[in-house]
């Protein structure tokens, strides 16, 4: 009988003679984080306010105050975010026209009617006259005018065979054409058209 050793040989070889492989490692050690070179951290680039504008700018149209209130709550000082709206407005990039057209065209396709589309322009602080050609380039851009609106919008959202018979569900309807922002007129017409047709 052949001579025991007190302890039997590590499985796969010894850790000591084991030559190492490709990367430098030797079997039967796992690798571990710190063997592996941290990659040094580029530091973060500092936006300039002009950049910070535009980066807003290029995802949507902002009104000028809009643009104002985001630059400072991004950490802008006031003059420097003033400076860099002017600098967007000059270049074309920021246009309150432009911006009340955009938002009064995607309010109304949304359904909204005229009432609620001007008070949310009244909120960014434009003038009258730039409320009122948002309002009319809807209607130069082919759009249905507003009574049309209200019809198709009770129709997208309510069964008209139940305004028949049921003064409940008309003034249910009405409500809600008052709600979106169609004035009493509209409201009341649209439901009548929708009873008669």
């Amino acid at each position: 009988m052949s001579a025991t050793h007190d302890e039997d040989p590590p499985v796969g070889g010894s850790v000591e003679t084991d030559p190492p492989d490709a990367w430098g490692r030797r079997p039967g050690l796992e690798p571990s984080m710190d063997d592996v070179p941290a990659r040094p951290k580029k530091p973060r680039r500092q936006m300039t306010p002009a950049q910070r504008a535009l980066s807003l700018l290029v995802r949507r149209e902002h009104s000028r105050p809009e643009l104002l209130r985001k630059l400072a709550a991004r950490g802008v000082e006031p003059d420097a975010a003033l400076e860099a709206v002017d600098r967007m407005t000059g270049a074309g990039w920021q246009d309150d026209g432009r911006f009340a057209a955009s938002l009064a065209r995607s309010r109304a396709t949304a359904g909204y009617g005229p009432l609620r589309i001007e008070a949310e322009l009244s909120t960014h602080r434009l003038d009258g006259m730039q409320v009122a050609a948002a309002l009319d380039a809807l209607t130069g851009d082919g759009e249905p005018d507003w009574p049309q609106r209200a019809r198709d919008l009770l129709e997208r959202r309510y069964d008209l065979s139940t305004f028949v018979g049921d003064p409940a569900a008309r003034r249910k309807a009405v409500d809600f054409l008052l709600r979106r922002g169609f004035d009493a007129e509209t409201a009341h017409g649209a439901v009548r058209a929708s009873q008669e047709g």
